[in-house]
């Protein structure tokens, strides 16, 4: 561990948190343009968070301890994932610990956490939303570790930082089995982040929302941190897709802060890439109906299990 590491590490957590809502904005902007209109800012989240963070708490009567710390528990949980996946380095403190599983196992708690407090008032919203919440992770789970699993057959590790090593130095190649599991990890990013079509972050339609509903109960500074949770975690998703699948321009051991300079810029650059080409799927797609909800996420896990199959093909032939 060096002084080098500790700082890239506090470096990108700041990244992980500061830079989410712009890429959340930056995708809400894209959007408007692409239907012609103007569109807000993409600053637009940061001054929505800011004014959350100024509003007094209201709380339910009924409101248990359970549905106070729920927001940290989700903002601390999803912020730690995030730190924990190379974005323009691997040369970073954290790199030890971080591991696909323990990620999927942290969004996981933020999961229970959100559900939980949706049915804690006892509202008929909020329990709509846990069930359809518990829904979705009942089939993206099982699709993201059997993505996991073929990254680690064909790697032979489920390390972040130890993928991108093995990707840079040319172990995979053209690799059907990584095609599949990136478009499995693609549809797992987008019912996970709660993005069309699978739900419509836009809207508060009682009859399709999903995350919404679970949250309509919070206020202030509760609300600001769900918020602030669902923003880093969609960076989180993005962060993962590039440095996996596109690693190249990632600073690796020993390569100086000329880099890290090439290493933030390319992180930029994909980051950016990667929001306008989920702006662009979501205004060409159509919101499907609850009920399809399976074939969706159905599919990404036939996909991964898919890669899977044609990753033990092609080392038997």
């Amino acid at each position: 561990m060096t002084v080098f590491s500790i700082l890239w590490q506090v470096l990108q957590t700041l990244i992980c948190l500061l830079a989410a809502p712009l890429v959340t904005g930056f995708v809400r902007t894209i959007k408007a343009r692409l239907v012609g209109r103007q569109g807000p800012s993409p600053l637009q989240p940061y001054r929505d968070l800011i004014r959350l963070l100024h509003k007094d708490l209201v709380l339910a009567e009924n409101a248990s301890w359970l549905f106070r710390i729920a927001p940290y528990v989700i903002f601390g949980f999803t912020w730690m994932a995030a730190a924990l996946v190379p974005s323009f380095t691997t040369n970073l403190v954290l790199i030890p610990a971080a591991d696909l599983i323990t990620l999927v196992a942290f969004l996981g708690v933020a999961r229970f956490m959100i559900s939980l407090a949706g049915l804690d008032i006892g509202t008929s919203f909020g329990g709509l939303g846990a069930s359809r919440e518990m829904l979705i992770a009942s089939l993206a789970e099982p699709a993201m570790l059997m993505s996991v699993f073929t990254l680690a057959l064909l790697t032979g590790t489920t390390a972040p930082a130890r993928i991108i090593d093995y990707v840079l130095a040319g172990g995979v190649g053209l690799q059907v089995s990584m095609g599949l599991t990136l478009v499995s990890l693609l549809l797992v990013a987008i019912a996970e982040n709660g993005r069309i079509p699978i739900d419509n972050p836009a809207t508060h339609l009682e009859l399709t929302m999903v995350h919404e509903a679970m949250v309509l109960e919070y206020t202030g500074r509760h609300l600001a941190l769900i918020e602030a949770a669902a923003m880093v975690r969609l960076m989180l998703y993005i962060s993962l897709i590039s440095c996996i699948f596109i690693p190249w321009g990632i600073s690796q051991s020993g390569k100086g802060f000329e880099g890290i300079l090439i290493g933030l810029v390319s992180y930029g650059a994909k980051v950016g890439t990667l929001a306008a080409f989920l702006a662009v799927f979501e205004t060409v797609i159509a919101k499907m109906r609850v009920f399809r909800y399976a074939d969706f996420l159905g599919g990404a896990l036939l996909l991964s299990l898919l890669a899977t199959l044609v990753l033990y093909v092609s080392e038997a032939v």
